[in-house]
């Protein structure tokens, strides 16, 4: 099971799980903040990449450098249009195989791997319990 708690603190709000690690939440205009929308993002990204680089690296191809940027307009109140996530990589010098391992495995990862992805495309139930 997943979990996080949500608080709000004396000056805004924090994410907090198990294992001790935090992140502040706010609106758009409170400085050193993620929004909700960001953290989604920040999900679906993270997701993406930690199932992405090990998998690459396990086949021998480790990319110099492995990042990606989540983005998506909002285009109605509170609904985002598509999410794109761009992939910005350094292959590994001399690695000729890297890029089509990195696309082959970013790819599967993308459409089958990623939990947070999944949960984006198909219908899932939202309870809330106050």
């Amino acid at each position: 099971m997943a979990e996080v708690r949500v608080e709000r603190t004396e000056d805004g709000f924090r994410a907090v799980n198990g294992r001790g690690a935090s992140v502040a939440i706010g609106d758009g205009d409170t400085e050193g903040v993620f929004t909700p929308v960001e953290l989604l993002l920040a999900a679906l990204g993270g997701c993406e990449l930690v199932t992405v680089e090990p998998l690459t690296a396990k086949r021998g191809h480790r990319m110099a450098r492995l990042a990606a940027t989540v983005q998506a307009d909002k285009i109605a109140t509170s609904t985002l249009g598509t999410i794109t996530v761009t992939y910005d990589v350094e292959l590994p010098e001399g690695d000729a195989e890297a890029a089509d391992v990195l696309k082959a495995v970013a790819g599967r990862v993308h459409e089958k791997y990623c939990t947070v992805g999944s949960a984006l495309r198909e219908p899932m139930k939202v309870e809330q319990v106050v």
